[in-house]
């Protein structure tokens, strides 16, 4: 079988990099290489900055009501292919095929959002703030400005990000996990049958230098990225020394706290898809359960995880769980398990009846973690769950207030009270009240907290807009008898 090259995107047209090192792209579900990746260096991303500098000039004097109606037509295009993305992201991703449509839904969300900017750049305006002075405010489009993205959600993530930037009026950038570039490819391709004109949207394959490169391009005003925390700390570092703004996206552990007062049922379904959902390679993903007072849900969680069926996803549209990304996920993971403290309890085993192809690690309950457990501080980016038992509702926010991310939080009660009281104290951007995964619909912002999020303004959302404009005060005085007032 003849391997596929893939290209880069560049000025509307498809390039192939030749005399690069190249990254292999596998079906995670069968473990077999299906394309390579270009890892380009500094020449193809400049090529692509320049394309983008030359389409800006024209882009960003388009009428703002003109981009939002290609903008239109990308979403129809989008609704059109939903299916072909989906069936793109169970190959080269290895999601279930119902994981794999929730990628895509969720970015479609973001590009019908995006159509609303002719209200979303209105400024303000008041009419004789000073005598005979009005004043007006407008936002304004920052240039070329460039997206990081992970394999996690490769549709998703990418349309969090440039359908915003190019409504507001900027071109972009786009450089997508080299494990998942089939999506990306064809998020640009369809984007350009919608009448994007060439050059507003560049895709540039690539690794560490490329990433590298965007953060200190001088002429790349803007960073969005999603990531690991450790990459992101450095991308936020890197590019704010070059005087660009980022926001940057990092890890997580998700602590779900069920409550004696829980509905078994739908917790266990909840906690189920939280934990296991997307293998759980998901910086939203559950990933600590905190039974109050002690086991709650546990005996029904293990049925539930057992009826999982672990399979190709790439051709079994009814599996119930897909694989981790490549073998070096899959290895790191299993070489975890094998070496846990024999303080703690393997409940469900994940390394036992697993699928002999593919990279497949099985949904795993892990008992008896403590606050100083090894378990509690790092994220494993995987389905691996751990369980504790907190005394009170007070020591379950207090043992998650220990963890040094802040993305979500999910508590399982029927007890307005004990909600509000999560609600308030809980020390997370994100948090559920019996929802598994607290993730915001497009029109909110994605609001991780500390080492989960870096920078100032959030992607999704009017944080999203704001994040791709800069604001422009106008003073404007027309009186015939100019007299100097309060300094004016």
């Amino acid at each position: 079988m003849s391997i596929e090259f893939i290209p880069n995107i560049v000025d509307g047209k498809a390039v192939h990099v030749a005399n690069r090192e190249r990254s292999p792209v596998f079906n995670p579900s069968q473990g077999k290489l299906i394309a390579e990746t270009p890892l380009c260096g500094l020449g193809e991303l400049e090529t692509a900055v320049q394309s983008a500098e030359c389409a800006y000039r024209e882009w960003s004097n388009v009428p703002v009501t003109s981009r939002a109606k290609v903008l239109f037509r990308y979403w129809e295009l989008l609704q059109k292919h939903s299916e072909e993305l989906s069936q793109l992201i169970t190959v080269e991703n290895g999601k279930t095929l119902e994981e794999a449509r929730g990628d895509v839904l969720r970015g479609i969300e973001v590009v019908e959002f995006a159509t609303g900017m002719p209200h979303l750049l209105k400024g303000e305006n008041v009419p004789q703030v000073a005598r005979q002075i009005d004043g007006q405010t407008s936002r304004e489009p920052l240039g070329v400005v460039a997206g990081i993205t992970p394999f996690n959600f490769p549709v998703m993530v990418p349309l969090w990000m440039f359908p915003l930037a190019i409504a507001a009026g900027n071109t972009f950038i786009l450089k997508p996990s080299e494990k998942v570039p089939h999506c990306a490819n064809r998020l640009a391709e369809l984007f350009l049958e919608a009448g994007l004109p060439p050059g507003v949207l560049n895709i540039v394959h690539g690794g560490q230098e490329i990433v590298n490169g965007i953060c200190a391009h001088p002429n790349i005003r803007a960073i969005s990225f999603v990531g690991s925390t450790r990459v992101a700390r450095h991308v936020y570092q890197l590019g704010t020394s070059h005087g660009k703004r980022v926001q940057a996206a990092g890890g997580a552990k998700n602590v779900l706290i069920v409550m004696p007062d829980a509905d078994i049922d739908s917790t266990s379904r909840a906690i189920i898809g939280s934990a296991f959902g997307c293998a759980g390679q998901r910086c939203m993903a559950g990933s600590i359960m905190m039974e109050v007072g002690g086991p709650i849900v546990q005996e029904r969680l293990v049925e539930d995880m057992n009826a999982l069926q672990l399979d190709d996803t790439s051709q079994n549209p009814k599996a119930g769980m897909g694989p981790v990304i490549d073998l070096a996920s899959q290895k790191r993971l299993l070489q975890t398990l094998d070496s846990l403290d024999s303080s703690v309890r393997m409940v469900r085993d994940g390394r036992k009846q697993l699928p002999k192809e593919g990279f497949f690690v099985g949904p795993t309950l892990v008992d008896n973690v403590t606050p100083d457990s090894r378990l509690f501080q790092t994220e494993l980016f995987g389905p691996a769950l751990s369980s504790m038992y907190p005394r009170s509702l007070e020591e379950a926010i207090e043992w998650q207030k220990r963890l040094p991310y802040g993305n979500g939080g999910t508590i399982f009660t029927q007890s307005g009270s004990a909600a509000r009281e999560f609600i308030r104290q809980s020390k997370c951007g994100m948090v559920g009240i019996n929802v598994g995964v607290p993730a915001p619909m497009a029109i909110f912002a994605f609001s991780g907290w500390d080492d989960s999020f870096f920078g100032d303004l959030h992607v999704q959302g009017t944080e999203g807009v704001l994040f791709y404009t800069r604001q422009k005060v106008v003073l404007a005085r027309w009186d015939s008898d100019y007299i100097r007032s309060k300094g004016w």
